[in-house]
């Protein structure tokens, strides 16, 4: 695609390892993600990080979250490049969980008290998001009366007021029909596209979906040895550069020839994971 530049890394995996019970379970992971910016558009990152159940995805993404320790390598995040730490990345589960005793705006004025601001600024940074993610009207409004798009959005919106620009978002098309998956897929690239160094990484096994909602794909696998034996440990053993494929920030492209053939393209590769 024409006229896209790659600008400063704002993430990245270096040389990241993970032994747990003697066994190893990621291997020397390395993969980076960089500012994509585009003429007349605010454009975030969405990177979906792919891979069959049990290949450690989980692993590297609490690693990623700075919620777990890896026996090597590291985790840079913003322009800086800096360590990341606890907080600095923001988790979204597959149950959107808010407290459900306080309002939406509560549960966002939380999350800003708990990264070090002072009530006043707390609530107005919560005023501010409600307004941005599209809950005006919900702010005064308990969990249970909103409906779960809006629960949805509300609990993405509370991880943002913590890491300001990154997320991780786990398995969020599990057990969703065709239109919920769709909806998802819309909310997330909107959402990146609000700040131009907002970056999404959405953790799933379902190809389909990643394709529909990335502009970038981390597929997770293993290795093989010489003679086809499968070397233990993980790592990200492909890239797919959907900007470059044409089938970044379209609407349409579940429809189209290229999602089919990057579909299949995957899927054969999937299955040898």
């Amino acid at each position: 695609m024409n006229n896209v530049e790659y600008r400063s890394r704002i993430l990245q995996i270096q040389n990241l390892s993970l032994t747990l019970g003697g066994n190893p379970i990621l291997s020397n992971v390395n993969a980076a993600i960089y500012d994509i910016q585009r003429p007349d558009h605010i454009t975030g990152q969405v990177v979906g990080l792919l891979g069959p159940s049990g290949i450690g995805k989980t692993r590297l993404f609490r690693i990623i979250a700075g919620l777990d320790q890896p026996d090597s390598g590291s985790v840079l995040v913003g322009e800086e490049q800096v360590p990341v730490r606890r907080g600095m990345v923001g988790v979204v589960a597959q149950n959107y969980p808010l407290f459900p005793h306080r309002t939406v705006a509560g549960n966002l004025i939380i999350a800003c008290r708990r990264a070090g601001l002072p009530r006043e600024l707390a609530a107005k940074k919560a005023n501010d998001y409600l307004e941005r993610f599209g809950l005006s009207g919900c702010g005064s409004k308990y969990p249970f009366q909103i409906s779960g798009g809006q629960r949805q959005r509300a609990a993405i919106a509370q991880q943002f007021m913590c890491s300001e620009h990154f997320l991780l978002m786990d398995e969020l098309f599990s057990g969703l029909d065709p239109m919920a998956v769709e909806n998802v897929c819309e909310l997330i690239g909107e959402l990146a596209c609000v700040h131009e160094l907002n970056t999404i990484i959405v953790v799933t096994h379902d190809i389909a979906s990643a394709i529909a909602v990335s502009d970038t794909i981390w597929l997770m696998g293993r290795e093989c040895n010489g003679n086809g034996t499968r070397i233990p440990g993980a790592k990200v053993c492909a890239t797919y550069n959907l900007i470059e494929r044409g089938l970044a920030w379209r609407k349409d492209i579940t429809a189209t020839p290229e999602f089919a053939d990057l579909h299949r393209e995957i899927r054969e590769r999937f299955w040898l994971l």
